[in-house]
């Protein structure tokens, strides 16, 4: 019988090397960065990190941030746009509630020192999929994450009560008696460290690397939703991952993003003839939203039994396009690419997960003292399709959510901050395997038969490979982060395949060939998993033998907090 151990590592808790803080913040993306500013400054932070600070999705949006600026524009438009593009299952009162936040977020990074592109004295906007006006802010053309992150890091690094540790990996979750009390934690040049906390959130970002075709970069490996599985956390909506139309296509090349604001400056998806498809499949053309657009590239890319299809961007001002994407010429030009007068090879990849821990409009998870924000939360934000470029603003909005609410937590709680007795026993296993053969064996299987197109055949023969996958590795006690990170990789990917199943409906991202339309009256639901964890001592438990899911209602956590709509400035 295939198990999975509660912690990764043996341990006891009664022979480590202790540290404590008031608030741990796991993750050094954007959600990260703006929790930790929205924590009161006496309370003591620390922010964990497994690479360095500007090594996360948010640095490498490219796209840009959407907000309400036009004065053609307003907060009714967006929040339409994105409960049209959700596919019918977003939270109705978490989109109004973000959306009428943004401007307020925006300005902040504004006065941080964030430089967003400018237009005679003003924000320069772009249009992109989905969004029926122009409201993305973009910064350096294609470059806003970095731009954003420059400005965000370096504010934080300049709070008092705020350490940061780089290079280091979150191995597990620790918990006793029903609570989240910190983390353990591997730093890149000392022991391992029990890290104790009063409250903790979660931000360690998405999983994108468990697909060959990937935008996202390396340390994407799905640490947080699965840590949290492990300690007993809710995760919902992980059927649910956004696959990107376009994404370079150089073969033997790693992959990247090309952003779509590409498209809504006015470029074509074209096949190798130059045919221009996507009216053929949507009214919107090339500014459909991401899920319609994705799997027209794929269907027509099976139609024409090609492996890719084109941007095509010679009809635009060849001027105005470099000036506009500037990383993206540089990027194409590498392989020869001019990208005002060839067409850029692209396809879909994997790059945003839309499920995750279940968190209120708070943060709040379903595990005391946990908290999370940004993309390996479920917020009821982006329903089964995120809009462009609301993943950003997301970040910010329940960053500072997180943030205050984990500090008023932290200093209403009346329970001690102390070392809890737990142990992990040694698992004696006598494996030997190639962790970076299993990896790619995993991403590639998942690409084939998890990806844009799926059927009930394709998702159990998943479903089998990752069983026998997990069989060994997962019972292997690993002294790596690569090790760690494959076991990660493995339970969230289990998970993805088993709600995949469970879902016989097609909805935004999740497209099943043998169920193709939507179901509104059986399926307007949000399907969760949820392991038994008690108290944080020693267990073993089945990995997914069969799919431990559970269909929920379209409503927050029963221990949701009241609304605060601008946490920061309570």
């Amino acid at each position: 019988m295939m198990t999975t151990p509660r912690y990764l590592i043996p341990f006891d808790t009664r022979q480590a090397v202790h540290q404590f803080t008031d608030i741990l913040i796991i993750g050094g993306g954007l959600a990260g960065l703006r929790a930790a500013n929205a924590v009161a400054p006496h309370h003591s932070v620390l922010i964990v990190t497994k690479e360095e600070l500007r090594e996360s999705n948010s640095n490498y949006a490219q796209g840009g941030i959407a907000g309400v600026w036009d004065p053609e524009d307003c907060f009714e438009h967006h929040i339409q746009d994105t409960l049209v593009a959700g596919a019918n299952l977003c939270d109705d009162d978490v989109v109004s509630m973000v959306v009428r936040e943004a401007p307020r977020r925006i300005e902040e990074l504004v006065r941080w020192g964030t430089r967003f592109d400018q237009a005679q004295g003003d924000f320069a906007l772009g249009r992109e999929g989905g969004h029926s006006h122009e409201r993305i802010l973009h910064a350096h053309g294609d470059a806003t994450g970095a731009e954003i992150m420059r400005a965000v890091i370096q504010r934080t690094r300049d709070l008092k009560n705020v350490r940061i540790m780089e290079n280091t990996f979150t191995i597990d979750l620790l918990t006793h008696e029903g609570r989240c009390r910190g983390a353990v934690i591997r730093p890149a040049d000392g022991p391992i460290l029990m890290v104790w906390a009063k409250e903790t959130i979660l931000c360690t970002g998405g999983a994108g690397q468990i697909f060959r075709e990937s935008t996202n970069p390396p340390v994407a490996t799905a640490d947080g939703t699965s840590l949290a599985y492990r300690a007993g956390a809710e995760l919902s909506d992980m059927e649910f991952m956004q696959f990107h139309p376009t994404v370079l296509y150089i073969a033997g090349s790693s992959r990247s993003l090309i952003t779509e604001a590409v498209r809504g400056e006015g470029a074509h998806l074209v096949d190798a003839t130059g045919y221009r498809f996507m009216p053929d499949f949507d009214p919107r053309a090339e500014l459909a939203p991401r899920d319609i657009v994705s799997q027209s590239i794929f269907t027509h890319m099976q139609r024409v039994s090609h492996p890719c299809v084109y941007l095509d961007l010679s009809h635009l001002d060849s001027e105005k396009v470099v000036q506009r994407f500037p990383g993206i010429a540089k990027l194409c030009k590498k392989f020869g690419l001019d990208i005002t007068s060839d067409r850029i090879p692209v396809r879909p990849g994997a790059h945003y997960m839309l499920g995750g821990v279940t968190v209120d409009r708070q943060g709040r998870s379903s595990l005391p003292g946990l908290w999370a924000a940004g993309e390996v939360t479920s917020s009821g934000l982006h329903g089964a399709n995120r809009l462009a470029s609301n993943s950003l603003l997301e970040g910010l909005v329940y960053g500072a959510a997180a943030g205050f609410s984990a500090s008023r937590a932290a200093g209403e709680g009346l329970f001690e901050m102390r070392a809890s007795s737990i142990r992990q026993s040694v698992c004696t296993s006598t494996e030997s395997f190639d962790i970076a053969d299993v990896r790619v064996s995993l991403k590639s299987l998942m690409g084939r038969l998890v990806g844009v197109h799926r059927d009930a055949d394709g998702l159990q023969e998943a479903a089998d490979s990752v069983r026998a996958l997990a069989a060994y590795v997962m019972n292997h006690q690993f002294d790596t982060v690569e090790g760690w990170e494959l076991q990660n990789l493995l339970t969230t990917a289990s998970i993805m395949i088993v709600s995949a199943i469970e879902r016989t409906e097609s909805r935004g991202v999740h497209f099943r060939s043998d169920y193709p339309q939507r179901d509104d009256p059986n399926w307007r639901r949000h399907l969760t998993v949820q392991t038994n964890v008690d108290g944080g001592y020693p267990q073993r438990g089945e990995l997914l033998q069969s799919p431990a899911v559970e269909v929920s209602p379209l409503k927050p956590p029963a221990n949701a907090l009241p609304v605060q709509t601008n946490p920061s400035k309570s």
